[in-house]
């Protein structure tokens, strides 16, 4: 699980797919009653999932990781004015990929396929 950086902690690393960062290193846990916060930062990009504490964060975190690699090319290079001015279909990859806040499909392919597909009816 990981903490928001405190200030001056630079979190921030060069990965090397795709200009993608890395996350901080692990500090004190951060959640409320039965959950905890899983998340990553992209290129100064949060994304959260909140889970419960049981549950495995190496699992949560590589499927941010997924995530954002399917927005990433369904947006070609996928930008924060991607996901504001286009939230209802982050909102349908997040369909494709989690139901009922678990963990749906991990295959980029199939969800890119079904994305497209579903681009096509509009």
């Amino acid at each position: 699980m990981w903490d928001l950086p405190g200030p001056g902690h630079e979190p921030m690393s060069p990965a090397s797919a795709g200009g993608l960062s890395t996350t901080a290193p692990p500090r004190k846990p951060w959640g409320f009653r039965n959950f905890k916060i899983i998340y990553r930062r992209y290129a100064g990009l949060y994304f959260c999932i909140c889970v419960d504490v049981n549950d495995n964060n190496l699992a949560y975190l590589e499927a941010i990781h997924n995530f954002v690699e399917v927005l990433n090319e369904y947006f070609h290079n996928v930008c924060e004015l991607d996901l504001v001015f286009n939230f209802y279909k982050v909102y349908t990859v997040v369909d494709e990929m989690f139901l009922a806040g678990e963990i749906r499909e991990t295959s980029q392919t199939k969800v890119l396929k079904q994305l497209l597909m579903l681009q096509s009816l509009e």
